[in-house]
């Protein structure tokens, strides 16, 4: 089932160069998450020798649709987003397309494997942008397969039913189901779902065929750990991100306030890109991360402190039982 990236995934070029055409667009930005950045300078000779545009291919990271290289956009006519669906809050111009690169490869055989390992009647579906499309023929194997089918809303910013991302896990509490079922490739997806719903998580790869039950224990672990380092902690760096999708300056204010009311100092630091090395110089007890949730899980350990999540943080200042701990979000309701 092992397929390449430009096999499995459409980047749609044909549609990119009649965008351009239509707009008589001279210079096209294009932005890539990690996994698709090597596939840039191929798609740019293409679109270039079609159209006669000029392609900037953005060199910096990209976390999700919330990161939009906001300098390539001042450099372009329009600006490409490729692996994401729009958010929101990302709505930052009519220069901007979003590619969402969907899978080309089919969930039947591997929602068929799956069906086997699943206990529960009641199955919610749950996926990334990728394999959206796919949710319905996943849906008809299990419902032929004697099960019931579950694929919830989620909140708004979600722009599918039945889809997660990285810092949202709503369309998991949407709808009321025995367990899980996610489509897609990677761990943290259905982690979170299996954090914030408390419910089991099957995990289930197209492109591998793999199928596997979540353990979050190792993470709990994980997160239990940065708690009790920081529990003597008086001094916080709390991280707000100036990235449009990202930036929660209401919340980090609110921490803010709630650590001066227990006697506690924290300072607000804003930051574009959080790395371990940006945070070197702040001499902190403990930092609270509002900026993208999965910075404080991805990068366990290798910050100069201990990284905190908001709902840590209210561990630590005794705000939230311990039992109470789940994963960042940024979703329309407080987690």
């Amino acid at each position: 089932m092992s397929l390449g990236i430009s096999e499995a995934f459409d980047l749609r070029p044909d549609y990119i160069i009649s965008v351009i055409r239509k707009l008589g667009a001279k210079t096209v930005g294009f932005q890539f998450p990690e996994g698709l950045k090597r596939k840039g300078p191929k798609l740019a000779k293409k679109v270039e020798e079609a159209t006669g545009a000029e392609i900037l291919i953005s060199g910096d990271p990209c976390f999700g649709a919330c990161d939009l290289d906001r300098t390539l956009l001042e450099h372009v006519d329009i600006l490409f987003h490729f692996g994401h669906a729009e958010l929101e809050d990302t709505k930052l111009s009519d220069k901007v397309y979003f590619i969402e690169t969907r899978s080309a490869v089919s969930v039947r055989p591997v929602v068929e494997k799956a069906v086997p390992e699943l206990k529960g009647q009641r199955i919610g579906l749950i996926t990334t942008v990728q394999h959206v499309h796919k949710l319905h023929e996943a849906c008809s194997v299990l419902e032929a397969m004697g099960k019931t089918c579950v694929i919830g809303r989620g909140d708004s910013r979600l722009a599918y039913p039945g889809q997660v991302l990285g810092c949202n896990f709503s369309a998991a509490r949407a709808e009321v189901c025995d367990e899980y079922l996610y489509i897609g490739s990677g761990d943290f997806h259905p982690l979170g779902v299996a954090l914030s719903t408390k419910k089991r998580v099957l995990a289930a790869d197209p492109l591998s065929g793999e199928v596997r039950e979540v353990d979050p224990s190792r993470v709990l672990r994980q997160r239990s750990a940065v708690i009790a380092k920081s529990l003597d902690a008086q001094v916080f760096g709390i991280i707000v991100s100036s990235k449009n999708g990202q930036k929660r300056l209401e919340l980090a204010s609110s921490l803010k306030a709630c650590a001066k009311k227990h006697g506690k100092e924290a300072h607000l630091i804003l930051i574009d890109l959080v790395t371990p090395d940006q945070l070197l110089q702040f001499k902190v007890d403990a930092f609270v991360n509002t900026a993208c949730p999965r910075l404080a899980v991805d990068e366990v350990g290798r910050f100069p402190s201990p990284m905190l999540t908001p709902q840590e943080f209210e561990i630590v200042l005794g705000e939230r039982e311990w039992e109470k701990l789940v994963l960042d979000e940024i979703t329309e309701e407080p987690v």
